[in-house]
């Protein structure tokens, strides 16, 4: 995973966000765990928790 510079704050991130919207709604904490893990085995770590 090429990771890109979040502004000038020292973080790199990946390119890719995965928007945890449905965490806690229409996944339960398995299934949220589950794509939580499979994010992070693929270099993701630029999650919209918002």
């Amino acid at each position: 995973m090429e990771y890109k510079w979040l502004g000038r704050t020292g973080i790199k991130v990946s390119p890719l966000c995965f928007g945890t919207m449905s965490f806690g709604g229409d996944a339960d904490e398995a299934e949220s765990a589950r794509m939580y893990g499979a994010c992070r085995e693929l270099g993701i770590n630029f999650f919209d928790c918002a």
